[in-house]
């Protein structure tokens, strides 16, 4: 039987220039050691499929935070479900701005649904989906356009990465996965429907020691798992520590704009 844990570096050796590459990016279940790893490698004219692409302030990033703009100089095209950006606080916005002006870079916005469900499709082996999500919209531009029982559609390809980057809690060696909270979300799908699935995990244990009624992803779905170091920049605890230096970022940021507001309103 195949030994599926390996390195991160092992993992991606054969990774090529110009992969469709999908990871969640959401909280739990963020492949945040992988994504470094990709970035390492050095392959460039990358497709990045993501749920999220919000970018961190730079003052964040300064702190070791890591967004999907990790990959950025190694893009060419983004398929994203949600983006938020704020100008004043990211310079990778202002980079996205340029190379979207200069056409060296390509953003394909979806619903969420949409992600999922084209991911779906091509987990499935199916051609593609029938989905009334844009009709009326800029996103119908250059799509096929379907009336089915009287509703009007537009036809969505699927979506068949040749490499998913997954997070999950634990595994065993044979790479089943135990997935927590909003890991259990966009992972499952990324690893039915990527041609190869590699999972960052946190713990590794034998064959036989997961509940089996705790299993999320089965094995049969993923090829090569690396356990995250413990003292990697992205171990458990400092997720922890990032993600609440962000929520307090945040909420300093708008009650800045709520007394800037107050302040506006008494003049």
């Amino acid at each position: 039987m195949r030994d599926k844990v390996v390195t991160a570096a092992e993992a991606l050796a054969e990774v090529r220039d110009g992969a469709l590459v999908a990871f969640n990016f959401w909280g739990p279940g963020t492949p945040l050691h992988l994504m470094r790893a990709l970035q390492e490698r050095g392959v460039k004219d990358l497709t990045i499929c993501t749920n999220n692409y919000t970018l961190r302030a730079d003052v964040l990033r300064e702190q070791g935070a890591v967004d999907a703009a990790i990959l950025l100089p190694q893009t060419r095209k983004i398929i994203v479900a949600f983006s938020g950006v704020q100008q004043e606080d990211s310079s990778a916005s202002v980079e996205i701005a340029r190379r979207v002006q200069e056409g060296t870079l390509e953003i394909e916005n979806v619903s969420h649904g949409l992600f999922i469900e084209r991911l779906h499709a091509g987990a499935m082996h199916l051609g593609g989906i029938y989905s009334p999500i844009g009709i009326g919209t800029s996103l119908e531009n250059g799509k096929e356009k379907r009336v089915i029982n009287g509703v009007e559609y537009l036809f969505q390809e699927p979506i068949v990465p040749d490499l998913g980057l997954i997070n999950a809690a634990k595994a065993d060696t044979l790479g089943n996965l135990v997935c927590h909270g909003t890991a259990r979300a966009a992972n499952p799908v990324i690893a039915m429907a990527s041609r190869y699935t590699v999972a960052e995990v946190f713990e590794v244990v034998e064959p036989g020691g997961l509940d089996p009624d705790t299993i999320v992803i089965p094995a049969s779905f993923v090829d090569r798992i690396v356990r995250i170091p413990d003292d990697d920049p992205y171990s458990r605890e400092r997720r922890v520590e990032q993600t609440l230096r962000s929520v307090k970022y945040r909420l300093e940021k708008m009650a800045e704009a709520e007394a800037e507001a107050a302040q506006g309103g008494g003049a």
